[in-house]
């Protein structure tokens, strides 16, 4: 798959403009990536899932989503409530730092808007992971280029 480094390396490569720079160990490594659109938002996607004994299990999503009507975090968390179904009066989401952004966090999902139009969301599965791990996972997400780095931390662990 375009983009995705060796899973011994444990970060999730590039997607759609953004490195993916930390993945907890516990995450699957089976990938795949997805383009979609959906009401005007262009999404890529990229999905780690492990093997159970019935089938497979999702552990992790990164969504990089691109549109026009994404221009305030409001907007942003507007569409996210339509595109994953969820009520909003029911969505318990704490404003955070992402870098200089505001971004939103809840019990399974993580979301900022890096400009105008362009949104990173991620979501874990709750049950394997702590919100502890889907900040650290979402902080580790930037921008992909020559000029831009993930800032690391060598001594950082995550405890479940």
């Amino acid at each position: 798959m375009t983009g995705v480094p060796d899973p011994a390396a444990r970060g999730g490569g590039e997607l759609d403009g953004f490195r993916i720079a930390y993945l907890p160990p516990e995450v699957g490594d089976l990938v795949s990536d997805f383009a979609s659109e959906w009401g005007d938002v262009n999404v890529t996607t990229r999905v780690w899932e492990r093997q159970v004994e019935d089938g497979h299990r999702v552990d992790l999503r990164v969504h990089v989503l691109r549109g026009n009507q994404l221009s305030t975090l409001a907007e942003l968390c507007e569409f996210l409530a339509e595109y994953h179904e969820r009520d909003p009066a029911d969505w318990l989401l704490i404003e955070f730092q992402h870098g200089e952004t505001s971004a939103l966090i809840g019990a399974a999902e993580a979301f900022w808007l890096a400009g105008p139009g362009v949104a990173v969301d991620v979501l874990i599965d709750p049950e394997r992971f702590t919100t502890d791990t889907l900040r650290a996972i979402m902080q580790r997400i930037a921008e992909a280029g020559p000029d831009r780095s993930v800032p690391v931390d060598p001594g950082y662990r995550i405890t479940r």
